[in-house]
């Protein structure tokens, strides 16, 4: 019966399986990486101005909370430190993503990358007074796939009273951050719009996607965290991202709401990358439902070159 579940569930149609989700409902925790500063910078913008743009959209869609990741190295001047004060005057939330973008399996010692963590802290600290600030967003998703590496960092959070700010939910919005600086830059529209349809038929089928490997992983609809950047695509893009959250039936909750939900504790000691929909299914050997069928692409980092 379980395989012919599965079966079912990896044929749905990417619509019908977006009309399940929205008939059901669903939390979802939105979160923002790379703080103050992601990508290069499309003509006509600043950095304020992109974060502001994604405050404004926020507030439009009724997200309360859009927990921002920060990367205190690239707080460098005026305008970066701007964003990181524009953010919190919002009453958004900010946490670790480490000072540098350091990616655990990537440093040369696990001692670097506390280090490096540590950097991170006395920007939030500043600007979080009073408020939780210890959530760490790991960079590139890695929680470490060596043991010693994985267990080394999970015990050093556990001691200084952090908590892993996990993702479910992503658009890969960062793929397409250079991409769009440049095609603006050009003044190339047509492949700027080739790149807008091809993204939303991404989110459209990620949506879907995601519904199925939730009941396949847990046999019910889990709350959601979604991983989206500070960069100008993002900001063009999110008015468009959350509309169709909106239509399939999100309810935006506090990353600490999601998080209660045994799904990410249970995560929380299986070491490797990505989502934790997908490492809880390798961890489990349970066989995910198929992607929507490939179709032609175009890759962005080859647009406007």
């Amino acid at each position: 019966m379980r395989a012919a579940a599965l079966l079912v569930l990896a044929l749905l149609a990417p619509g019908a399986a977006l009309a399940q989700t929205q008939a059901q409902g669903f939390d979802v925790a939105v979160t923002v990486d790379d703080l103050p500063v992601h990508g290069d910078l499309p003509p006509g913008m600043t950095r304020p101005s992109i974060a502001r743009s994604h405050i404004e959209t926020f507030k439009a869609h009724g997200v309360n909370e859009a927990f921002g990741f920060v990367n205190s190295a690239k707080a460098t001047d005026a305008q970066s430190n701007a964003v990181l004060d524009a953010w919190r005057a919002a009453g958004h939330p900010l946490g670790n993503h480490t000072a540098s973008h350091l990616n655990l399996e990537k440093a040369d010692t696990l001692e670097a990358w506390i280090a490096d963590l540590e950097a991170g802290e006395p920007a939030l600290a500043e600007r979080m007074k009073g408020q939780d600030w210890r959530y760490l967003r790991f960079p590139n998703l890695t929680a470490g796939t060596r043991p010693e590496r994985h267990q080394g960092a999970a015990a050093y959070l556990a001691a200084h009273g952090y908590k892993v700010a996990h993702v479910s939910l992503s658009f890969s919005d960062w793929s397409y951050s250079d991409a769009y600086a440049r095609c603006q830059t050009k003044g190339d529209q047509a492949a700027i719009r080739t790149m807008e349809g091809q993204y939303l038929r991404g989110v459209d089928e990620e949506l879907a996607h995601m519904q199925a490997v939730s009941q396949a992983v847990y046999g019910r609809m889990i709350p959601q965290v979604l991983l989206t950047h500070i960069g100008g695509w993002s900001a063009h893009m999110l008015p468009q991202v959350l509309d169709r959250l909106d239509a399939a039936g999100a309810r935006y909750v506090t990353l600490e709401k999601a998080q209660r939900d045994p799904a990410y504790a249970q995560a929380q000691a299986i070491p490797g990358g990505g989502g934790i929909m997908e490492r809880t299914a390798r961890a489990r050997g349970i066989a995910l439902p198929a992607a929507a069928p490939a179709v032609e692409r175009v890759d962005p980092k080859m647009l406007c070159r």
